[in-house]
């Protein structure tokens, strides 16, 4: 599952209990033991790539 927190950024949390401390070594959480489906990264890794986009085109200097 992701989130946003306050300042827009997305972050990771685990489907089963919600919680965001993951062992990226063995990709699972480390509330419930619960491994991060491959379908949660891929929607993560969307979601960083369009955070990455506005904050890159928010710094980008006016062009006339």
């Amino acid at each position: 599952m992701v989130f946003y927190n306050p300042a827009g950024a997305p972050e990771l949390a685990c489907d089963e209990c919600g919680c965001r401390w993951f062992d990226r070594m063995s990709n699972c959480c480390y509330e419930c033991g619960a491994a991060v489906s491959e379908v949660s990264l891929e929607e993560y890794r969307r979601a960083l790539a369009a955070f990455a986009s506005r904050a890159e085109a928010a710094n980008a200097p006016n062009r006339p």
